[in-house]
Order: C-alpha cells, then sequence, then structure tokens
C-alpha cells in the first residue's frame, strides 16, 4: 500500500494503463459523484466489501478513495492483506480532489 498526494495519485493514474479507480464512500457519499470509471464497493458493508474485493483481479493496480483518506487507507490494508500488491489510497480524498467527478 502506498499513500499518494493528490497530485501523485492523478499523474500514476493518467499513466497507468493497468488501473482501476475504486470508490470505497457510502452510496450516499457517491450520491454527490463519483470521480469517472470508478468502481463503487462500500467499505462499511463489512463481510460483503471483503466477498466483493476478493472478486477483483489481483494482477491490476487499483487506486483506492473515501471522503477523507482514512477509509481508503484501511481498504488498501484489507487489500494488502487478501493478496493485492499494488494499492494506492488518495491522501484527503474527495475533500482535497479537485479533479472532474461524474453523477451516477
Amino acid at each position: 500500500m502506498e499513500d499518494l498526494t493528490q497530485e501523485e495519485w492523478a499523474e500514476q493514474l493518467a499513466n497507468d494503463t493497468n488501473a482501476v479507480v475504486l470508490d470505497v464512500r457510502t452510496d450516499a457519499e457517491v450520491a454527490d459523484g463519483i470521480i469517472e470509471n470508478a468502481i463503487h464497493i462500500d467499505i462499511y458493508k463489512g463481510q460483503e466489501f471483503i466477498n466483493e474485493i476478493e472478486g477483483l483481479d489481483k494482477s491490476k493496480n487499483y487506486y483506492v478513495y473515501c471522503r477523507s483518506g482514512n477509509r481508503s487507507g484501511q481498504a488498501c490494508q484489507i487489500m494488502e492483506q487478501l493478496g493485492f500488491e499494488n494499492a494506492y489510497n488518495l491522501e484527503g480524498g474527495m475533500l482535497e480532489w479537485t479533479g472532474d467527478v461524474v453523477d451516477l
């Protein structure tokens, strides 16, 4: 797991052909907008979250975010424990995100 600043995250993501963006916020938070092409899996769903994460391709690079960067950091740690090698946490989360967002 690696914590990346907003700039590092956006730059690395833009240059990564093996990237998957993962939003771990709640449904209510996602209603305010989501980073384009992100997969939404709510970390508060406990075992269901783990089940969905286990179904993801471990060979991909995951760019994970939440509202502030706290839950996405936890999600990255869980992913690491499940055998994911490349999970990148967005420091500051959506609170500091200046990039584009789309409505679901």
